[in-house]
């Protein structure tokens, strides 16, 4: 009887241990789906498995005090699984909001590349496992590098565990308000994508055009000679002069998404602008 005893006692242990704590880890490891850095396919899977399951070891007991892991421990097999899912959705949900920066100066930078002629020269980026050219990949860097400044990865984080207040395990409301919210969010990077280009394109356009006139004028000159290294530098020389305001523009705008992440689920959309 003693034996039977211990071997419910550690079963129950298990229950109430393992069983939170795999659904904690669950809505973390979302975060490896989209999230920046901690999605990154540079980082071994191995490493993100221990790392997901020790911010979880270390979250338990706060959450677990707060009773929002409450009966989960009751989970059946199959009921455990379905709600891990639930759960790695809600963590990519999170992770695919913090990379709407990212998302956003990528466009930038591939409007700018396509119109300097710098498009063609396409490249393999780890970081993000696709290819880019070499503005796209300068624009995800310095958006990256901003993000993680303003403690992005922290925020990101704190996102998924705060979510547990609005969001309970295994109840996600698949409703209209979170495709309206995805929809509003590429929509609002896309428009922030081509705010920093449209300097840019305004003055290649005004270059187009001169060159125009300047082919017109002399015939002789071999216009394609000398438009595309001229377009190379009107291009260089606009990012230079306006990367303070290209700065002030994307802390700005991950400022909002890390607001919109915090509390994603009282959100309908993002605001335009």
């Amino acid at each position: 009887m003693s034996e039977v005893a211990n071997m419910s006692a550690a079963v129950n242990w298990l229950g109430a241990s393992v069983v939170p704590l795999l659904l904690v880890a669950a809505r973390l490891g979302g975060l490896a789906l989209f999230a920046p850095v901690l999605g990154s396919p540079v980082i071994a899977a191995r490493v993100k498995i221990f790392l997901f399951l020790g911010l979880a070891a270390a979250s338990l007991p706060v959450l677990g005090s707060s009773g929002v892991l409450a009966g989960t421990s009751e989970l059946s097999l199959w009921q455990l699984l379905a709600a891990m899912a639930i759960e790695v959705a809600v963590g990519a949900l999170i992770g695919f909001i913090a990379l709407m920066p990212m998302f956003a100066m990528q466009t930038g930078g591939l409007i700018m590349a396509q119109q300097m002629g710098l498009g063609f020269a396409r490249f393999y980026n780890p970081a993000v496992g696709d290819e880019a050219d070499v503005l796209e990949n300068m624009f995800f860097l310095l958006a990256l590098v901003t993000f993680i400044g303003l403690g992005g990865i922290d925020w990101t984080v704190l996102a998924v565990l705060n979510s547990y207040h609005y969001v309970q395990v295994g109840a996600l409301q698949l409703d209209a308000s979170i495709p309206h919210l995805l929809s509003g969010l590429i929509m609002a990077s896309i428009e922030v994508g081509m705010r920093v280009a449209a300097p840019l394109l305004a003055l290649v356009f005004l270059e187009t055009i001169a060159m125009g006139f300047i082919a017109k004028t002399v015939p002789q000159l071999n216009i394609l000679s000398l438009g595309f290294p001229l377009r190379i530098m009107v291009g260089l020389g606009t990012i230079i002069a306006g990367v303070t305001v290209l700065g002030g523009v994307l802390v700005q705008y991950v400022d909002q998404v890390l607001v919109v992440m915090m509390d994603w689920y009282l959100h309908e959309g993002v605001a335009d602008g």
